[in-house]
């Protein structure tokens, strides 16, 4: 469908609305928090689509919408529905909107306001930015090494297992290669997902997502104009026109300066809406004014982001380059942001601890990235979270007010409080959860167990050999620090609701990553997570370092653990306390006594790997 806005044609000269000093930058949180992998939300026409929901409910008594309205319109289930309501909620600019203060058993009858909903749905055309590759392979590879499908199917082996293969090797010499071969010629399907999912990201340059996203609205601007605009008398393109209360909803997409939806509003950003009265409040503005106005603005935007990273990358490398290199990453890689509307980043930790407190923080959002072999702590009331690209690590998030999301992590333990979480395309991972609402998985979580039968070759024949299994488990939260009541009360986290074991899963392919997918999986689901068995749950407990700092008074779990859990715990704890009885009780010789602490150090030693 052709644009539905053309340039204004008045006598006026758009060039001589003056453009605002502010850069216009992109929300960033609907781009990384709003997009669903829900096929029927993929508009090819988004115009055509949401024509009908516009007209349905433009009427001053209907100007929200439900979730059942939403589920009978867009032919979606209601579980789905209500996915879009929570997701929107938990995206929107406005703090005051019904919607973000409702209770979650109201989510559902409050609904959502017509215009918020209108553009939600639109951006999920969106294509997000391509993966990059580092800038500095070599150092990165010395971290993580490269690894092909196969070699990841082999290094699944227990050493018991890859001991009697090799010693196959002087009898057999073409075993290995034989297995090999098989696996090509068998397992060829699950080895082309291993190599998708085992290589190594790296995010985009913030630089980089928001000009992308400033384009994508640069080109779509036209029809999301069209789309909040009412009609009035007349029959010109000037027929088109946006209110000032129309124009505000642009803020759930776009935001001047840095402060964000916490400055001024947006129409005081704009030259025929500034210095309205609220009491009586500007006269409409032809559509074709204020999209010639913010094509201008936009343009403008993006020539000072190119320029910015030009210098970037022409410089010398600073302190806040992301792109650092992960040989050299260290806790000190972490960037405090240099403004609220930027997240603090906490990228390439390798071999470490890292501690971060609220009082460390600048900002209400944090991306941990690319960090290896760690266990990292980030112990403050958040507004968003993204984990990404991480393996092999232990990660804690604090209270996180409104999503976190998960993407492209290995071998991951998570704790997480939350109002809501999404995770996508992750393997081996184990999720211990604190959510308020289901927890969503999407893309390429699946579950992988495949067998490589040996040939019958006498005395030195195995049976059969366990290649890979991958399976993502979910468990409820098992920690605490001294202020995490605190921080879940002031995000508004209820620690009474948890649906941790309540998992939404929805489709395997992502739409919105700009890579070609296989044909015919489309519409396949994603793997969900399995339940951690209960007598697999323990505590993890967080060192106090700052003990003369705390003033929280947190000191318990404040998420109920279900029975099942609560039992096995119990059950644990009596057997840990009758053991310790009998080992002080047992009249031991000093030198049996020095045998039992060694086999106890051995066997702790064995647990702990």
């Amino acid at each position: 469908m052709a644009d539905p806005i053309e340039p204004s044609t008045s006598s006026s000269d758009p060039n001589s609305i003056p453009i605002p000093t502010a850069i216009l930058h992109p929300r960033r949180e609907p781009f990384e928090h709003g997009l669903l992998t829900i096929q029927k939300l993929i508009f090819n026409d988004p115009v055509q689509a949401l024509t009908p929901l516009k007209q349905k409910f433009a009427s001053p008594s209907t100007q929200r919408v439900d979730s059942v309205a939403l589920a009978e319109l867009l032919q979606i289930s209601f579980d789905h529905s209500r996915l879009v309501l929570e997701t929107l909620a938990s995206v929107l600019h406005s703090e005051s909107d019904p919607l973000v203060t409702a209770l979650p058993d109201d989510v559902d009858s409050i609904g959502a306001d017509l215009r918020d909903l209108i553009l939600f749905l639109y951006i999920q055309s969106y294509k997000r930015l391509l993966p990059r590759s580092h800038k500095d392979s070599a150092a990165v590879a010395d971290v993580w090494p490269s690894m092909s499908a196969f070699d990841g199917y082999l290094s699944a082996l227990s050493p018991l297992q890859m001991a009697k293969a090799d010693a196959l090797g002087p009898e057999y010499p073409g075993l290995r290669l034989t297995m090999r071969n098989y696996m090509r010629r068998c397992l060829s399907p699950i080895c082309a997902v291993l190599v998708r999912s085992n290589s190594r990201r790296f995010m985009p340059s913030q630089a980089d997502e928001e000009a992308h996203q400033l384009s994508y609205l640069q080109k779509h601007l036209a029809n999301i104009l069209y789309l909040l605009s009412e009609h009035v008398e007349g029959e010109s393109e000037e027929s088109l026109v946006l209110t000032m209360k129309g124009f505000e909803h642009l803020g759930f997409l776009i935001q001047f300066g840095d402060k964000g939806s916490g400055g001024v509003p947006l129409s005081q950003a704009a030259p025929f809406f500034a210095n309205s009265d609220p009491d009586m409040p500007a006269a409409p503005v032809p559509v074709s004014q204020v999209h010639d106005w913010l094509l201008q603005t936009i343009a403008s935007s993006l020539e000072s982001i190119t320029e910015k990273v030009s210098a970037k990358e022409n410089g010398p490398p600073s302190g806040s380059d992301q792109d650092i290199a992960m040989a050299d990453a260290s806790p000190s890689s972490a960037k405090a942001s240099p403004s609220a509307r930027s997240p603090c980043f906490v990228e390439g930790v390798s071999k470490s601890s890292y501690v971060k407190q609220a009082s460390d923080l600048k900002s209400s959002s944090v991306k941990v990235i690319n960090c290896h072999d760690s266990t990292i702590y980030i112990l403050a009331p958040l507004r968003y979270a993204i984990i990404y690209g991480c393996s092999d690590a232990t990660i804690v998030l604090g209270a996180v007010g409104k999503a976190v999301r998960v993407e492209h992590c290995e071998r991951v333990h998570v704790i997480i409080a939350a109002k809501r979480v999404c995770i996508a395309n992750c393997r081996e991972c184990v999720f211990f959860l604190g959510v308020n609402q289901r927890p969503l998985f999407v893309g390429d979580n699946h579950k992988l167990q495949s067998v490589v039968y040996m040939l019958d070759m006498g005395p030195h024949a195995c049976s059969a050999l366990h290649v890979g299994e991958n399976v993502m488990k979910v468990a409820p939260y098992n920690t605490y620090y001294s202020q995490l009541e605190e921080h879940l009360t002031e995000v508004g986290i209820v620690s009474t609701i948890n649906r941790w074991d309540e998992a939404l899963s929805i489709s395997v392919i992502d739409p919105h990553d700009s890579l070609s997918h296989p044909a015919g999986v489309s519409d396949a689901q994603s793997e969900s997570a399995t339940c951690l068995d209960p007598d697999q749950l323990t505590n993890f407990l967080i060192p106090n370092w700052f003990e003369n700092e705390s003033t929280g008074s947190t000191k318990d779990n404040p998420f109920p653990l279900p029975d099942a859990y609560m039992t096995s715990q119990q059950r644990n704890q009596k057997n840990l306390s009758e053991i310790k009885q009998m080992l002080r009780e047992a009249p031991l010789e000093e030198n049996w006594k020095r045998e039992l602490s060694s086999a106890l150090h051995v066997y702790f030693k064995d647990w702990l790997y």
